[in-house]
Parts: structure tokens; sequence; C-alpha cells
């Protein structure tokens, strides 16, 4: 079987942190959607999203096999795999009224709105599915604990220090390479996976579950509330509770986060605070792409949605239920606004645009610090973001 991992409607809801990549490429627990299809599966996938992200995340057809499509906001589970691979052409999976998967054999062209002509099964695996921004935080506990079983199964765990404070040492994973030093670690809560060459300096205290992906680290005195993951080639410092960090993103200092999401090649200043719950105590709204308006989220805990590239100064204050996008630079005193467009320059005193060409210059440094390349694909897909978003600018 050939995977093919698609995007369905729920991207739009889910957006600006699809803006820069398809809905599979989310982070959730200790893995992607995709990792998790992937290690799973025991096989490669490929992707079916928007025109402007497929050159970087192009979609492949097998020749000889059948091709299954999965909805990349689904996430797997062992039941839900034995009924996706018991598909056969010309069959299609859903749950409720939304399709997870269809196998069309050696068809290469899909209508996941009609599936005329395919016989319909529904699903009994009750499957997470990720649909709104929040659902990321809101259910990385759950996501979290599938992902530690799936990466530990069968493995030893490298021993800590004795150097540190240890309860619930069991629900403990250490990955090679890592180092823990006069840390707290209470994994009776939920369990604690410490990535390849991840680091927890002295002084933290974690309170799992939690996650500290490969070659991350949390500063000195960081203390952790979970469920938080921490993904791959970070830097966290200060006070964090129920929040994801996709990647390559920073927030070295101390400053509090809660139950929020923030996406690649972000920096967090020094400082900075954002609120997760209103002094009224009332239901937070979250901007909607889609509605262009403020919607309801059924949550009174609700933080931080900062997409792709985006950045604040200092002592930046970010109001219960801020939506940032992708590339924005936030600075100055005051709160801004709850819906910072993408491409926006400024804080609390106005907003103008910023400049592809000046956020180009930034992303290539920062990508040269981690030993990369801001490369032609990527300013493609900047810049198309750039164009799309220019009508929330004015």
């Amino acid at each position: 079987m050939n995977f093919i991992l698609f995007d369905d409607s729920t991207r739009i809801n889910l957006l600006p942190l699809t803006y820069t990549r398809p809905v599979a490429d989310i982070r959730m627990g200790i893995l992607t959607i995709r990792e998790k299809w992937e290690r799973m599966l025991k096989a490669k996938t490929s992707s079916l999203t928007e025109s402007y992200l497929s050159e970087k995340f192009p979609l492949e057809f097998a020749i000889d096999t059948d091709n299954v499509w999965i909805n990349g906001s689904f996430c797997p589970n062992n039941l839900l795999l034995v009924e996706i691979k018991s598909l056969e052409p010309g069959q299609a999976l859903l749950s409720m009224n939304a399709v997870i998967a269809v196998n069309s054999g050696g068809d290469k062209k899909m209508d996941f709105n009609s599936l005329e002509g395919y016989k319909k099964f529904e699903s009994h695996a009750k499957a997470v599915q990720v649909k709104n921004s929040w659902d990321i935080f809101s259910k990385n506990g759950e996501a979290l604990k599938s992902d530690f079983d799936l990466i530990t199964s069968g493995r030893k765990s490298l021993a800590l220090s004795s150097t540190n404070k240890i309860m619930g040492v069991e629900n403990i994973f250490v990955e090679e390479g890592a180092k823990v030093e006069c840390a707290i670690l209470n994994a009776t809560t939920g369990p604690i996976y410490i990535g390849i060459d991840a680091e927890i300096m002295e002084g933290s205290i974690v309170r799992g579950p939690f996650a500290l992906c490969d070659h991350s680290a949390l500063k000195l005195g960081t203390k952790i509330y979970g469920p938080t993951t921490v993904g791959p080639h970070s830097k966290v410092g200060g006070e964090v509770n129920n929040s994801i960090i996709f990647g390559y993103s920073n927030k070295a200092h101390d400053g509090f986060l809660g139950n929020s999401v923030i996406g690649e090649w972000c920096n967090i200043g020094a400082d900075s605070n954002n609120s997760n719950l209103k002094n009224n105590y009332a239901e937070v709204k979250l901007w909607n792409y889609e509605r262009e308006r403020f919607t309801l989220t059924g949550l009174t805990f609700c933080g931080l949605i900062m997409a792709d590239h985006s950045k604040c100064g200092i002592n930046t204050m970010f109001n219960t239920g801020t939506v940032v996008g992708v590339n924005a630079n936030i600075f100055g005193a005051g709160f801004p606004r709850n819906f910072i467009p993408d491409f926006s320059w400024g804080g609390a005193a106005g907003f103008t645009t910023y400049k592809t060409k000046d956020a180009f210059e930034v992303a290539t440094r920062v990508y040269e610090r981690r030993g990369m390349i801001f490369n032609e694909t990527e300013q493609n897909i900047l810049t198309h973001i750039f164009e799309l978003t220019e009508k929330y600018r004015k």
C-alpha cells in the first residue's frame, strides 16, 4: 500500500499554523501526526495539501500497489490501523461524516466530498482528531501518553543521575546523549520523555506528562506543568503550562506561557507573558480565518497561538486568546490586539507591514544558526502567504 496523508476542511480552522505545513505535520504529543502514522504503518507517507506547499511536501503515487488516502487530522491507534489496512480498493472509512481513509486502488484522483461509488464503513477506533488550533494543547495529554508508549515499547531508558529528585521513575524515559542534573521530575501525573541530546539544566522542576524532544533544552530553574511538549532544537525557560512548541523555537527566559501553541522558528523575548484566563472567567474567543471574526472555543483556559517565524520583544504582554500569524514581529509596551495578522510589525501602538525582504533576511540568519539553508522553496511559501493574507493587514 502507498499511503497519502491528505488535508480536509479542518485545515482552515487550524490556520495560521497550517499556512506553512500540511495538517499532518502538526506536532501533538511527542511526534507530529505524520511521524505517528509512519511509525505505526512502518512506511513513508506523502501529502495532498495546498498547491503552494506541494514542492516542499510532494504527493507521490504508487504504480504497483493500492493508493490509500488517510485524513491527516486523525491520529492513529491500533484499531484504526487495522481498519485502514483492511480496506480494499473502492472502500472508504468514515467517522460520523468525516472521511478517515479511502483505498482508491490505482486511481490517482479523489473527491473526498462525494465518494460516489465507494462502499463506506464506520470506524469503531475512536481516534483523536485535531479540528481546531486549541485541540492541539487540549488533547496533548492523551497524545503524549500514546506516543510515549509507542516510542518506548520494548526499549530500556538510560539511568538518571543521583543528583536528581525523581518520582515515578518507571514513567520516565531518557534517550542517548541526554543530560539531566539537579532537577525535580514528577512522572506520577504522566510520563516524561527526554529526547536524544536533550538537556534539563539544574534547578528545573517538571511535572508530567512532558516531552523534551531531540536536541532541546530546559534552561536553569525552568518550571513545567504538563501536559507540555517542547519540540526539537528548542530552548525553554521560565514557567510553561499545558503548551506545545513545535520545534526550532526559543522561549529561553523568564515569563509565563500557558495553554498555548508556538510554531517553528519563533522567539519569545525575555519576561514576556500570556494570559490564559479572562478576569471574568468567561469563555475564550479566538480569531477564525474562515469566518474572519472571533469565535467561541468552549474553553475557559486558552492562551496564545503563534504561527511560524513570528517573534516578540522583551516584556511583551499577550491577552487571553491571542492569535499571531506567520512572520509577525511584536514589540513595545501595552497589550497588542488579540489578532495580529501575518507579516505585521509593531505592537499596541499600531502595526505596519513587515516586508518580505526584511523577513527573509532574518530567516536566513536564523536558519544559518541551526546549520540550515533558507532556500527558494521556503521563500516561495512565505511569499504566497504574504499575498494571501494581505487583506488582514488592511
